[in-house]
């Protein structure tokens, strides 16, 4: 893949590492979700691989629209080092349901704190480029994840925590 020569090819590259992002996220979010007991959580999980799909779906479509869909694809090497981390704390570790729920929680966060902040710079680089369109998806997409976050703190601190604390 050659350097980005301009702001334009950077936004493109910016899409195409987020396409990669999300689909890593998909994959691990479905199997931890498969490794959940407490069903709240499970729900949460499975919840957030149609969202994360319907991004990727929005995603392709922009790269489609900026020139972006038949180029070289991109591989997230940070989302595949936050997957890592999952799948060693959430699939392989022998911890108690409560532990597990707990690890999938903050797992989870992680992934998507890094979607934020790659959305939020494929929107800043939209916005600056004048693509409106792109820019509002963009937009709806970072209220979209800050909302399932904050779903997910609400149910870490109203159950799954001190679920978790017992087994202490």
């Amino acid at each position: 893949m050659s350097a980005p020569k301009n702001l334009s090819d950077l936004y493109v590259e910016e899409l195409k590492d987020l396409v990669s992002a999300n689909d890593q996220m998909k994959k691990i979010v479905k199997q931890m979700a498969k490794k959940i007991e407490d069903e709240a959580l499970s729900g949460m999980l499975d919840d957030a691989v149609g969202g994360i799909e319907e991004h990727t779906q929005t995603l392709r479509a922009m790269l489609a629209d900026n020139g972006g869909a038949d180029k070289s694809k991109e591989h997230c090497k940070g989302m595949e080092g936050l997957v890592a981390e999952a799948r060693a704390h959430v699939i392989d570790e022998d911890v108690s349901d409560e532990v597990r729920a707990v690890a999938a929680i903050a797992q989870y966060q992680r992934m998507s704190h890094y979607g934020i902040a790659g959305f939020g710079t494929a929107k800043a680089f939209s916005d600056a480029l004048g693509r409106d369109d792109d820019t509002a998806k963009l937009d709806e997409i970072v209220d979209d994840i800050y909302g399932a976050d904050d779903f997910a703190s609400e149910l870490a601190e109203r159950s799954v925590n001190l679920a978790a604390k017992q087994d202490n």
